[in-house]
Parts: C-alpha cells; structure tokens; sequence
C-alpha cells in the first residue's frame, strides 16, 4: 500500500461508509463524475473491483470489505504521523504586536476560533517600536498606524483612521462640532522628544500650507504626557480618532478635523515572511479590523459650529 494515494483511500472509505455515490460526493466536496473517476483509479492501483453498483444501488464486493478495514487503518496512521510530527515542534504560534489603538481584538478573536490549536499571543508595541519587535522576532506581525520606518518589512493596509484634535475643556474650539487646520493653525503643538522626523511631521502637520513649520510647543516623553500638557492648556495634539473609543479625560475635548490626512492603520509583518499562521491573521485582519465609530459624547457638543 506504500504506493497508493490516500486521497484516494479516503474517497473510498466515505463511498464504502455511504454506500451511495452521490452522498459520498456531496461529503467530499466533489463531483460525482469526479468521484467515481477517483474511485476505478484506485481499483486500478489494487487490481480489484471494490464495489457493485446495479439497480438496487452500491455494495462492497469481497475485495471491497477486506480493504475497508485496511483502509481505515491506514488513514488513521497518517493521522496519527501527522499528528506526531507536529507535537515534536510544538504548536503553531503568532505573537500579534499592537500599539494600543488601534485595537486587534476582534481579528485574535476570530483567529483562535479559526484556529484553536495555534498559542496566540498579544504584545503591546511602544508607539516607536513596530519595525524594531518585527526584526528581533519578539512579533510575527504588527498592526500598527503609519509613519514608521518599514524596510525589511511589508506592509497590508487595512483602513484610514480619522484624526482628532484635542484640547482642554473650555478651549475657544472645544464646543465645536469638528474644525479645520487654519482654526488651530497658530496654536502650539505638543512635540514628543526624539521622533522620528517623518512621524513628527506627519502629527505636527508639517509644512503648513504655507511652507512653515507649526507653532512650536512643549516637549513630552510619552503620548500620556502629551494628554497631561493638552489637559493643562500648554498646547494642543492630533491624535487618531480611536482616542474617543471608551472613555476620554473629562478635561479633554476631541474634535473631529476635517481637512488633514487621515492616518493609515497597517498590518506590518517581515519581508518574504510565508508562515501560514501570518497568512491567516492578515486575511482575517482584512475582513475584522475597521475604523473606529467614534464616541461623538468625547467631542464637541454637535452645535453644527465649523
């Protein structure tokens, strides 16, 4: 039997199981010409007629109930081999890398149903780390928003996110229903210490229209003190609408912008990366992942004010 396709001994358990062809192939996903074609290429294999087919339907000839046994034995030793050589590498395992927001909750979720053996596991990304974590293997894949240095990584976009500007409750602009960029253009922005220049300006909406830079503004360590010196009145920040998702500082106030860039959310994972496990995740992060519907109680107070 070392000769025979267990594709084949396969369709013929469920055909012998069944004894009609026509259930056996709707079981298989399969045709029934293409069943029956499987079928007399496996009695060709063994040099046997396997089943009787007449008017009163489909039986096992002899040879066909001393195979059935056989069959089944073998079909249950490839399971098992395969069974045991997976055990040997343990089980498959993805570390999924987020930044906090945007949230990956729904696609691990629907991840480990698709696949429940597979160990899925979260790591939550400091805002500058996606490429560095990918590289060092400490993740498999990363969803994270752009800009971010991304060489030796590829990158599946999966939605724009909407950006917000945040203020101080009792701010000029934080009754407003939404704004544009000249309602804020002389304010101070916060600045986080040493960015990435391209992500600097990418949050700091920089050139200006202009040409120029923004207004210059405080310097902060973390996006939570950047909350902390908005909250205080030091200075404004942009942020991704997904801040309003739960509940915002009640000192803060998100206004929706309506004419900057919204910021890409992607999923990063290493280049020529073809681990089926990542495959999957993308495709399902694809189908579950989405922008966020904003909490507009966060925002301004919907007066309809531009």
């Amino acid at each position: 039997m070392d000769d025979l396709d267990l594709r084949l001994v396969h369709a013929f358990t469920v055909v012998a199981e069944h004894l009609h062809f026509g259930r056996a192939a709707e079981e298989l996903h399969l045709a029934q010409p293409a069943l029956s074609r499987q079928i007399r290429r496996l009695e060709d294999q063994l040099g046997v007629r396997l089943f009787a087919r007449d008017t009163r339907g489909t039986s096992l000839t002899e040879a066909g109930a001393a195979f059935l046994p056989a069959a089944r034995e073998a079909l249950g030793a490839a399971r098992a081999a395969r069974a045991a050589a997976r055990r040997a590498v343990g089980p498959a395992r993805i570390v999924v890398g987020h930044t906090g927001a945007p949230f990956v909750t729904a696609a691990v979720r629907a991840l480990r149903e698709e696949c429940p053996d597979a160990d899925v596991r979260t790591l939550h990304l400091d805002w500058r780390g996606p490429r560095l974590a990918l590289l060092e293997h400490r993740v498999d894949v990363a969803v994270a928003r752009l800009p971010f240095a991304a060489d030796g990584l590829e990158l599946r976009r999966l939605y724009d996110e909407p950006r917000v500007l945040l203020v101080p409750r009792g701010h000029r602009l934080s009754d407003r229903a939404s704004v544009r960029l000249a309602d804020f253009a002389n304010e101070p922005i916060a600045r986080l210490a040493d960015p990435d220049p391209t992500y600097a300006a990418f949050w700091r909406v920089e050139p200006r229209p202009g040409g120029g830079p923004a207004p210059t503004g405080p310097v902060v360590e973390t996006p939570e003190d950047r909350l902390e010196v908005v909250a205080g009145g030091g200075a404004v920040a942009l942020a991704g609408a997904a801040v309003t998702i739960g509940p915002l500082r009640p000192d803060l106030a998100a206004i929706p912008v309506t004419d900057i860039d919204p910021v890409p959310v992607v999923l990063a994972n290493r280049a020529g990366e073809r681990r089926e496990l990542v495959a999957t995740f993308a495709r399902i992060a694809g189908t579950h992942l989405r922008p966020p519907e904003t909490d507009s109680s966060h925002s301004g107070s919907q007066r309809g004010e531009m």
